[in-house]
């Protein structure tokens, strides 16, 4: 008997196992795959557990046995411990405390007889097996979880006194607590205890072996659990927002995009936009930029999801972001500018070019200025009249405006040059004739003073609109009036200087064939005995450029007419001969 009970334990542990194994794969499969221990967390979604069980049920069954006089009598039989059982149960939590359990347990005791007296037996042969589904609490934390459960159920129980086995209702209520180990990838724990109270209630008839009991039932049980994917709550949702283009000038449009990740597919999602100049369609926005001014902005992203109308009421269902961009100001219009030809007579034209560049392509005016003459224009070129300016340079401002009122000039000039006018002709120094020589004669052009005079014609002929200017000069003593003589008159001072100037000019008319009208005769204030020679051109004025002469009076002096001096000693010479 005892083998045989010991068999059938090994035989219901078994297909407890068989029993278990599909469940524990399905939910291996459908859990993901966990790389830590479950902890308050993360806990875990499925837990399966194995172990020993000791049953200490409470109560006695009023069984009719025959007395001595073989009479049925309603004897008291008390159930004792069981101390050999198993237990097996498994939970699916359906978040972090609460889920649904399922428990089986066997318990079993030795059934057979040890007296040699027919009907007298050892003591109570009772059985315990069934199971239970109800409802399990567990309040998990790094290491260790507490649990409670309460469940209801059917258990086969067997009498004390060979009542044949009888189903009947169970009541479970009790609690344990598990201890998570580093083992398997921490998926296997120790279940270091599980308390029981269980009511059970049989009947089995007003047979020999029947009976009526109420048993209390303590079960205390230990094993191992294995611990299956795991509770954690769902990922929040992200969400990511960018702007492009990040920098823009005023004008052109930005675009937003909102990235969310982590997303229900089944539940409804709704973004958000805002922002100075901000449009939103779904997950994206644009933003117009002409109206704003030179800065920085933020847009402000936004997601919920979750139910219709019930969006982002739950934590996790909702995620912010901002995007930025930069409204850049529109950068100044460059100009240069130039004059062709650059160098004028007075009342030439020139020609001013502009060329402006806006570097955002903004429309651009043009304006010209000058220090001087006239201008005029409003396109890339204008007209420059030197009319009424004054010689030298003068300045040209060329100014581009766009449409944002920026500004930029550029700098040219033009260069008037005066008409060229001829240096005012001047009078210059010719040869000059020495009378030092002739003690005789000293007014007589000689034939050394001849080749001087010879040149003064030829510059003449050079220039035929040009003068020449003779100025006789005296000593002191030649112009000291002559000494009287006893009984005669003084005689009139000799005007040499004046007679030296006519005899120079008489050369010139007569022997080189110069105009009279273009020599002059003058005297000077110079001490010597000279005729000074001069050239005047065209234009010239004499007496503006050489000071301290006066003019001769032609009709009172006369040339002198030029004669060889008589013979000193002329007897000698013929005695001589």
């Amino acid at each position: 008997m005892f083998s045989r009970d010991s068999r059938s334990v090994s035989r219901v542990l078994a297909l407890a196992f068989v029993a278990l194994m599909p469940i524990a794969m399905a939910a291996q499969n459908s859990a993901k795959p966990a790389v830590k221990a479950p902890s308050d967390d993360s806990p875990s979604k499925w837990d399966i557990f194995g172990g020993y069980s000791f049953l200490s049920p409470k109560g006695t069954i009023q069984t009719p046995l025959l007395n001595a006089s073989g009479t049925l009598v309603n004897t008291p039989v008390n159930y004792e411990a069981i101390t050999g059982g198993g237990i097996f149960s498994i939970a699916r939590y359906f978040n972090k405390y609460t889920g649904v359990e399922a428990i089986g347990d066997v318990h079993l005791q030795n059934e057979a007889s040890n007296s040699s007296t027919p009907g007298v037996w050892p003591g109570p042969r009772d059985d315990f097996s069934g199971g239970s589904l109800g409802m399990i609490f567990r309040f998990p934390t790094a290491d260790i979880t507490p649990f409670a459960h309460a469940l209801v159920g059917g258990e086969r129980v067997g009498g004390p006194h060979w009542q044949a086995d009888r189903w009947g209702a169970v009541l479970t209520v009790g609690g344990g607590l598990d201890y998570s180990t580093p083992l398997f990838n921490h998926h296997l724990g120790i279940r270091l205890f599980l308390a029981d109270y269980q009511y059970t209630h049989e009947d089995y008839g007003q047979q020999q072996q029947g009976g009526r009991a109420n048993v209390n039932i303590a079960r205390l049980s230990t094993g191992i659990v294995y611990h299956i994917g795991s509770i954690a709550p769902p990922p929040p949702v992200t969400l990511a927002c960018s702007a492009s283009p990040t920098s823009v000038f005023p004008g052109e449009p930005v675009t937003v995009t909102s990235t969310a990740g982590d997303l229900d597919p089944k539940m409804n999602a709704i973004y958000s936009f805002s922002g100075a100049g901000v449009t939103s369609n779904g997950a994206t926005a644009t933003v117009a930029t002409g109206a704003l001014a030179a800065g920085s902005y933020t847009v402000n992203c936004g997601v919920k999801e979750g139910k219709p109308g019930k969006e982002g009421l739950k934590p996790g269902e909702s995620a912010d972001a901002t995007a930025s961009f930069t409204v850049k100001a529109f950068e100044p219009p460059t100009i240069s500018c130039s004059a062709s030809p650059s160098n004028l007579k007075p009342g030439d034209p020139s020609t001013v070019t502009a060329v402006g560049v806006s570097p955002q392509n903004r429309p651009l005016t043009y304006s010209y200025s000058s220090t001087g003459g006239t201008i005029s224009g409003s396109g890339t070129t204008a007209n420059f009249s030197s009319t009424g300016a004054p010689t030298g340079v003068v300045g040209i401002t060329c100014t581009v405006s766009d449409d944002k009122n920026q500004t930029a000039t550029a700098n040219t000039s033009v260069t008037i040059t005066a008409p060229y006018v001829a240096p005012a002709p001047h009078t210059s120094s010719l040869c000059s004739i020495s009378f030092a020589t002739d003690k005789k004669r000293p007014t007589r052009v000689d034939n050394e003073a001849k080749a001087c005079l010879d040149e003064v014609a030829l510059d003449l002929q050079r220039q035929s609109d040009a003068k020449a200017v003779v100025v006789g000069e005296s000593t002191a003593d030649e112009k000291a009036p002559p000494k009287k003589t006893r009984g005669r008159k003084a005689p009139v001072a000799q005007d040499i200087a004046a007679e030296r100037a006519v005899n120079t000019k008489e050369y010139l008319v007569t022997d080189k064939g110069i105009d009279a009208s273009r020599v002059m005769v003058m005297t000077g204030t110079t001490d010597g005995q000279t005729v000074e020679d001069y050239l005047v051109p065209a234009g010239a004025t004499f007496s503006s450029d050489i000071s301290g002469t006066s003019p001769v009076d032609e009709n009172s002096v006369k040339p002198e007419v030029r004669k060889p001096l008589p013979e000193r000693h002329p007897k000698k010479k013929a005695a001589a001969q």
